[in-house]
């Protein structure tokens, strides 16, 4: 897997899970990242096997199946895997990639070793995973 050139940090920025996170903790983020590339056809993440990275997708197209139903499309910017990033369970969809794709990848065991390393991140999750939370609540009680 290749190191990306470009500057990702504004990608990471856009997923809503690294939202509240500081410019130098999306750096450090941005510098555990992988490219990873995959042909036309072939299946990044397959329902019911353990998650062990959260992807962006940068180029191409995806299609995301439960339970062999399609219930989603991946397109540039779109991410997916952030459950299995912060949990290690299993693939909730099988997404199977539509066009070539190059995606964004971090690794779990990455991942976790700088929450280890520089627990701020951790607590910057944490609370935009409140964030998210209290929006799903508010959304469920109108």
């Amino acid at each position: 897997m290749a190191k990306p050139k470009q500057k990702l940090e504004p990608v990471l920025a856009a997923v809503p899970l690294f939202e509240g996170l500081s410019k130098r903790h999306l750096k450090k983020l941005a510098s555990l990242a992988e490219l990873a590339n995959f042909m036309k056809g072939a299946n990044v993440v397959k329902e019911g096997n353990p998650g062990d990275s959260f992807y962006v997708a940068l180029v191409g197209e995806a299609k995301v199946t439960v339970k062999g139903k399609t219930v989603h499309r991946v397109l540039p910017g779109d991410h997916f895997g952030e459950i299995s990033l912060l949990d290690g369970g299993e693939r909730t969809a099988t997404v199977t990639t539509l066009t070539p794709m190059t995606l964004l990848m971090i690794q779990r065991k990455n991942f976790l070793k700088e929450l280890e390393q520089d627990p701020e991140v951790a607590v910057s999750l944490l609370e935009s995973l409140a964030r998210m939370i209290r929006r799903v609540d508010r959304s469920l009680a109108r």
